[in-house]
C-alpha cells in the first residue's frame, strides 16, 4: 500500500512537470501547522488547482472537512482522482466552477485564498460573510515571486505589472479595514493572515 508521503510527493512532481502553481513547501508547512495549532475544522478554498493544499490540511486532522472551488476542467479533474486516491472523498468537496459565482451558506473557521491574484479583493467581500466570528482569512502569493513590491519600471510584462498592483491594493484593502487584523508573513511567497477581531 502506497503511504500519503510517497502520494504527496507524487502530486508534487506532477506539478513540477505540467507547471500547476501550488504552494511552497515552507508555505504549506505553514499553512497545516496552523490548522492544527488552531484546531481549525472548517475550510473554505478558493483555487483547488490538482487538490494539493487540501489535501494537506485534511491529513492534519479526520475531524476537518474542507470546500474547495476551481474553475479549470483539467486542474479539478486532477483535484478529484488525487483527493480519492488519498480517501479523502468524504471530507473534501470539490466544486467546479467560477468563486465569484459560488454562493455558500455555512461558515468557515478558515477561508485560504490561492486563485487568481487580481481577485483577492472581490474574494474577500464576496466570501467574507462565511467566515465564523472568530475566523482567519489565509492568502499565498502575496510577495508574487518578488514583484508586488518591485519599482514598476523593472517590470517589464504589463499583465504582471498589473497584478502586482492589484496585490498592493489588496494589502493596502486589508490594512484599511478596522474589522480584521493582518500580519504578512516572510513565509513561501508571502502569506497574509488576516484574522476577524473579536466580535462582542
Amino acid at each position: 500500500m502506497v503511504d500519503n508521503d510517497e502520494l504527496i510527493k507524487e502530486i508534487e512532481k506532477y506539478a513540477e512537470e505540467n507547471k500547476v502553481p501550488i504552494m511552497q513547501k515552507e508555505g504549506i508547512s505553514y499553512l497545516t501547522e496552523y490548522v492544527k495549532n488552531n484546531e481549525i475544522k472548517t475550510i473554505l478554498e478558493v483555487g483547488t488547482a490538482i487538490g494539493y493544499s487540501a489535501i494537506c490540511m485534511a491529513l492534519v486532522d479526520s475531524k476537518i472537512k474542507i470546500v474547495s472551488i476551481e474553475r479549470d476542467e483539467q486542474r479539478y479533474l486532477e483535484a478529484i482522482n488525487n483527493v480519492k486516491k488519498f480517501g479523502l472523498d468524504k471530507r473534501i468537496t470539490l466544486i467546479y466552477g467560477d468563486a465569484l459565482n459560488t454562493d455558500l451558506d455555512s461558515k468557515f473557521d478558515l477561508i485560504f485564498f490561492d486563485a487568481a491574484k487580481a481577485q483577492n479583493i472581490n474574494f474577500f467581500t464576496h466570501f467574507e460573510k462565511n467566515l465564523k466570528n472568530s475566523g482567519t482569512i489565509i492568502t499565498d502569493n502575496i510577495y508574487f515571486h518578488g514583484y508586488t513590491f518591485m519599482d514598476e519600471d523593472k517590470i517589464e510584462s504589463r499583465n504582471i505589472r498589473g497584478i502586482a498592483r492589484k496585490i498592493r491594493n489588496y494589502i493596502k484593502f486589508l490594512d484599511d479595514n478596522k474589522s480584521y487584523t493582518t500580519e504578512i508573513k516572510n513565509i513561501g511567497d508571502g502569506v497574509a493572515v488576516t484574522r476577524r477581531n473579536d466580535v462582542l
